[in-house]
């Protein structure tokens, strides 16, 4: 059997054709499309609307010691997550066994990848957040919508930590983790086809349904707080000149003439 034949053997398995109840349809078929719908509309409104607010709303100002560290390790480290989550949820099992990636070399390399990126993005997390907490001209430069973002933003993590501890780290020291591959990569690539399979998320642990609603909330309200500068590709920020800053010369008159 070819890897194609494989994949189709996995996308329409044993799961389909189970009884899906009420909440499971609202989790795994309403939630998602309504979080694609209001991501791209809302990005669209927003630009629209509102390119003057389209920014991250930088507060370098306000304190800059303790974000030049907990920002670029937020920021690195949340990249390689969500590289490691298109991967592991758009590529399937079949594609990686025919390559001739185990389950075991793939387990480890996404345990031991995937915890390193979690780990530095737990602990930028961590240092924007107290940064944000108890420095005080920070706090006082924190809108209602910025609690609500780091709220969304803290939920996800938190759980996709906890369930990567419980089901991929632990159990790998006696045996096999949690194979995401065949229940929620499914499901996730059966919503990217439109056509939604949501009887392979009924037996998912409960940490992943949990981190997988949270992270969908997240993309409802993404476009409407300052994560929509995401969306900006800053492709010419490595060429541009740099900005040059010159000390006022102690020596000339401030109050000279100014005019033609």
């Amino acid at each position: 059997m070819d890897f194609m034949s494989r994949v189709l053997v996995l996308e329409n398995g044993a799961e389909a054709g189970r009884s899906v109840g009420v909440f499971a349809t609202l989790a795994w078929v309403v939630l998602p499309y309504l979080a694609i719908v209001l991501l791209i509309v809302g990005l669209i409104w927003r630009y629209k609307t509102d390119q003057y607010g389209w920014t991250s709303r930088s507060s370098n100002w306000n304190e800059s010691a303790i974000l030049r560290w907990s920002s670029p390790m937020f920021h690195f480290g949340i990249l390689f997550v969500g590289l490691g989550h298109v991967g592991g949820l758009l590529v399937p099992k079949a594609v990686t066994e025919a390559l001739g990636v185990s389950e075991e070399m793939y387990h480890m390399g996404a345990t031991v990848g995937g915890g390193i990126a979690g780990l530095v993005t737990v602990i930028g997390l961590l240092g924007l957040l107290y940064r944000r907490i108890f420095v005080k001209s920070v706090r006082l430069a924190t809108t209602r919508m910025d609690i609500v973002t780091y709220v969304l933003l803290c939920l996800p993590i938190a759980l996709g930590t906890i369930a990567t501890v419980m089901h991929q780290v632990l159990p790998s020291f006696s045996g096999h983790g949690y194979d995401y591959r065949e229940t929620i990569s499914v499901w996730f690539r059966s919503i990217l086809m439109m056509s939604p399979k949501p009887e392979y998320m009924l037996d998912v642990p409960l940490t992943f349904q949990m981190h997988i609603i949270a992270g969908m909330l997240l993309f409802c309200v993404w476009p409407f707080t300052r994560l929509v500068h995401v969306a900006s590709a800053p492709l010419g920020y490595v060429t541009r000149p740099s900005v040059v800053y010159r000390s006022r010369d102690a020596k000339q008159p401030v109050g000279r003439k100014r005019g033609w």
